[in-house]
């Protein structure tokens, strides 16, 4: 067993080497790993109970990314995303936001929009008792069904990853008590034009429902984040 509890034998190293990835981006994105720290294969390996083929192998991955720095004969250095890398990452996502919502109206089956019910009655009640935790699996689950429900795997997969980026924004972000009664109205404009099928109405909704979160965030500046 490596150290992710999973059986090196039965398990090939594409698995292993995403789930070292997802792991290390994970710690990037959350922090743990700050702007200019070095990330050292042995340790990394060590810490994860793993060789270091599939950790250099992640590294290389985080490089394409833009999220580390592999500095050759040395160690990986952490670049991370700048205050404007994030800033562009949420204007392009309110794009591809829009355009998600636009061709979900095209596809959306009944019991999809059953599901964005289920979450949004959870998401009121959480919003108007202040459990925030709550808020952010919420959030995601809502907008992973509108991605489901658009049927392009090409865009599902870069917003999901634009999701990852800026999840520690968005946790920041819907622990506001202002913005999460905000976030909660627009994603029930949003559900409604996909009730009515309204592709155009979705999209300009979806659109400004990413705008502004980025207006909320940028109030507060977001090098705070």
């Amino acid at each position: 067993m490596d150290g992710f509890g999973i059986n090196k034998e039965t398990t090939d190293k594409y698995s292993l080497r995403g789930r070292v990835f997802h792991h290390m981006r994970e710690d990037i994105l959350s922090g743990k790993y700050k702007k200019d720290d070095e990330l050292r294969e042995n340790t990394i390996a060590n810490e994860l109970g793993v060789s270091r083929t599939p950790v250099r192998e992640a590294l290389r991955q985080l490089e394409l990314e833009g999220l580390v720095k592999i500095v050759p004969n040395k160690s990986a250095v952490v670049t991370g995303f700048s205050a404007k890398d994030m800033h562009d990452i949420y204007i392009i996502r309110s794009y591809l936001e829009g355009l998600c919502a636009k061709l979900a109206c095209e596809n959306i089956t009944e019991a999809q929009i059953e599901a964005l019910e289920e979450i949004q009655y959870l998401f009121d009640f959480h919003t108007k008792k202040k459990h925030f935790e709550q808020l952010v699996e919420l959030d995601d689950r809502f907008h992973d069904i509108i991605y489901e429900a658009s049927n392009s795997r090409m865009l599902t997969h870069v917003l999901v990853d634009y999701h990852h980026y800026v999840g520690r924004i968005r946790k920041v972000s819907l622990s506001n008590e202002e913005r999460a009664e905000y976030c909660s109205k627009e994603h029930n404009a949003i559900l409604e034009a996909l009730r009515q099928r309204d592709g155009d109405k979705a999209e300009q909704l979806a659109h400004q429902h990413i705008l502004n979160t980025i207006q909320n965030i940028n109030k507060k500046g977001l090098e705070a984040f």
